[in-house]
């Protein structure tokens, strides 16, 4: 068997193994304040009252450091909102309120903020290439976190709640790779604290993007079932269960505000009757363009959702999506599938198609290809958590198929994707020309 199939246990009995070398941390933060000094990325347009500051999370942000509570995330102020979860939001609140609401300083310190959690980012895959694949693995992975630009942009050019969502899933999967004890030696046990953790981390992430809470119980799962003290099994589920409660407990204050201002049990964003209804309309195209809410204040769509207030609305809107996916369900189905494509292939942009562009889109599509064959590849040869990255891979885009696709839905899946691609390359890399093109010893393989 490869070493990179299954990395040595003596090699993996100090923690010093696990650590990144400095050098690839500090180069992916500073490329990106670079960047954002250099492209003036914090100069964002003022247009319709700076809506593309943070875009709805910008609004709410801006209520809540004005004094007007958690409300209003289109134009004016339109009441109370379940509209945008509150972990990111409350932090650009944070930032609003300190350095200014809208202004070039809050833009430069959120990014630059951002860019820490896309540097933070990097010893935690790096400690994920190591256990499942090797050191080399790893090295080249954090690299390329540290220095593709696909993943740069959504630190210096997207203030949203990618960065910070991205880092606490790849957070979460190194802490359940200790607790599973992938790649270490001796056996991993139970500790009450790494579950602790374990509940926290995933409570964040609930408050950050809860499309990701969808992998939380395949994971425990994949824990519990990972230990080798079938004995203590029931001390494992005791300790799974702390971790699920701890993990309600983050969201608990969200759920009872909801409860108290809205009458009403909603667990984490309370919008998707609206965006249904914007995907499922029969003269949808498929594509991520446009407000569900128009964001102007006379327009009547906008004038609408501010008389009946956002649960009427979203609960109006709601109905008229289902009532169009039942009456019109070829179209319905044909949109699934083209938003599939378009969520591993890349979404068009309108504007009129040029080389970077088709850089963009090309590049898009081929990382997707590679880091699915590189799955296959490790799932075939057994590789450590393999099985847990295909249910990510498989579970977590499946929400956006039927609602919105775009490219920063896939970013959480960026940190596997760079193991699985170094992997694939360094495995198939001989056969495929690059011994041919003198590159061999660039880039070995682990044999």
């Amino acid at each position: 068997m490869n070493q990179a199939s299954a990395p040595p246990a003596t090699a993996l009995l100090s923690d010093e193994c696990f650590r990144v070398p400095r050098v690839i941390f500090w180069t992916a933060f500073l490329v990106r304040v670079a960047y954002i000094i250099l492209g003036h990325t914090f100069r964002i347009t003022p247009y319709n009252h700076h809506f593309e500051f943070a875009w709805e999370t910008g609004r709410v942000a801006a209520s809540l450091a004005d004094g007007h509570g958690y409300s209003s995330p289109f134009s004016g102020d339109t009441g109370p909102t379940t509209w945008m979860v509150p972990g990111f939001t409350v932090l650009l609140a944070g930032v609003f309120k300190v350095f200014g609401i809208y202004t070039p300083l809050s833009a430069f310190v959120v990014q630059t903020i951002d860019s820490l959690f896309q540097a933070l980012t990097v010893p935690l895959i790096f400690e994920m290439g190591v256990r499942v694949a090797g050191r080399r693995t790893a090295l080249w992975a954090a690299w390329i976190w540290a220095l593709y630009p696909g993943i740069i942009q959504y630190a210096v050019k997207w203030i949203w709640e990618t960065s910070l969502s991205t880092m606490l899933f790849a957070w979460v999967l190194v802490l359940g790779m200790r607790m599973r004890g992938t790649g270490e030696q001796p056996p991993a046990t139970h500790r009450a604290r790494d579950w602790v953790l374990f509940g926290l981390l995933w409570g964040a992430i609930a408050m950050t993007n809860p499309t990701l809470v969808l992998l939380a119980p395949i994971q425990g799962v994949w824990i519990l079932a990972g230990l080798p003290q079938r004995k203590n099994l029931l001390k494992g589920a005791a300790l799974a269960l702390l971790a699920a409660s701890l993990s309600t407990a983050v969201a608990l204050p969200w759920v009872i505000r909801n409860w108290e201002v809205f009458h009403a049990f909603i667990p984490t964003r309370g919008n998707f009757g609206a965006e249904a209804a914007m995907a499922w309309a029969p003269d949808s195209m498929g594509m991520p363009w446009g407000a569900t809410v128009p964001t102007v204040e006379l327009a009547p769509e906008h004038q609408l959702y501010a008389r009946m207030g956002e649960r009427a609305y979203v609960r109006m809107r709601g109905q008229l999506a289902w009532h169009w996916a039942r009456a019109y369900p070829a179209h319905f189905w044909k949109l699934v599938v083209w938003r599939l494509y378009m969520f591993w292939a890349s979404v068009p942009h309108t504007a009129a198609p040029s080389a970077a562009e088709y850089v963009r889109e090309s590049a898009h599509c081929l990382t997707s290809v590679a880091g699915i064959l590189g799955l296959l590849l490790a799932l075939r040869r057994k590789l450590p958590a393999a099985g847990l990255f295909t249910w990510a891979v498989v579970l977590l885009p499946a929400i956006y198929y039927f609602i919105i696709p775009g490219s920063r839905f896939r970013n959480p899946l960026e940190p596997i994707f760079a193991i699985l691609i170094v992997y694939l390359f360094q495995q198939t890399g001989g056969r495929w020309g690059f011994s041919v093109l003198g590159l061999r010893k660039l880039w070995p393989a682990e044999t």
